[in-house]
């Protein structure tokens, strides 16, 4: 187990880097499209930089935020309270925040940069579907989020995602408006020139490429996860039976965003299992591991 979570900590440190080359790839291919030679390439790269400064700070309150959660009071929630602190007394962490998403759906997720700076969100649907033992179980496959320092870059995945399909919208939008051409001194076309083509391409596919980067964050984290909360609970039937419900469950958690779907617990949105010609294309997005994979794997602990 310390070496699967010494391992999980360095992809994290490999996927913040390519995202934040992948980030700086969109700031230069804007700079070249639509700014004014070095200046409008470094005005980009500028922006790109403090989105991800800005990111690794404030992700989680984003996160939390978009996610419409609330913190949940101490005594009205009081089972939910006292489930963490057991928890977190058990495992040595310290109690992170408590919030709750008033959403019918059964999800929850882990957001935040390191165990001291983290939170936990559930769903109201959640709270009233599971029982004790069940609800001891996904608050336990939570923490080991933060145990295994899966949430920094799940964090950070939540506005550079939208960071570079932002950017890469913007820069498209406005190569339309402007006819296709750039302001560089003699106004040539950018058709004629080798690094706008390639900076064409670029903001095309990296939105792409991000989306698959953000699916690859959490399919073997959520099963690494799903094994360290049997470890803290020692009751690996509580999660199982946690997993199935969520399994039987086809409510959509509306508070998720594609930007948001990888940090919930199973895929919180609709369009999953979809069959056809094209279901092999669509599990290439999915931000989970199937819950039949991982009820198996459970079994077998």
């Amino acid at each position: 187990m310390r070496d699967l979570i010494a391992s999980n900590k360095r992809r994290s440190i490999y996927l913040i880097v390519t995202f934040a080359l992948l980030l700086g790839l969109v700031g230069l291919a804007v700079g070249v499209l639509l700014g004014n030679g070095l200046f409008g390439t470094i005005i980009a790269l500028v922006f790109s930089g403090t989105t991800a400064f800005v990111s690794y700070w404030k992700a989680d309150v984003i996160a939390l935020r978009v996610s419409r959660a609330v913190p949940a009071d101490p005594q009205e929630y009081e089972r939910l309270h006292n489930l963490v602190e057991g928890l977190c007394i058990a495992s040595g962490l310290p109690k992170p925040g408590i919030y709750v998403v008033h959403d019918a759906a059964p999800n929850a997720f882990a957001t935040g940069r390191n165990p001291s700076h983290a939170a936990i969100a559930v769903t109201t649907g959640l709270l009233e579907k599971m029982n004790r033992v069940e609800l001891e179980g996904i608050l336990a496959h939570e923490l080991s989020h933060i145990r295994n320092y899966d949430i920094l870059v799940s964090t950070l995945a939540v506005t550079l995602v939208g960071a570079i399909a932002l950017i890469a919208d913007m820069s498209i939008r406005m190569m339309w408006w402007n006819g296709g051409r750039v302001s560089r001194g003699n106004d040539r076309d950018n058709g004629s020139n080798p690094l706008a083509i390639i900076g064409f391409v670029l903001l095309i596919f990296a939105p792409i490429a991000a989306r698959l980067m953000q699916a690859s964050i959490s399919r073997r984290r959520e099963t690494l996860a799903d094994v360290s909360a049997c470890q803290m609970t020692r009751y690996p039937p509580g999660l199982i039976s946690a997993l199935e419900k969520l399994k039987e469950d086809t409510t959509v958690t509306h508070a998720a965003t594609t930007a948001t779907a990888h940090l919930w617990i199973e895929q919180p949105l609709s369009g999953v299992g979809d069959a056809g010609k094209l279901s092999r294309m669509h599990s290439l997005f999915n931000t989970h591991p199937p819950l039949e994979e991982r009820i198996a794997l459970l079994r077998e602990i």
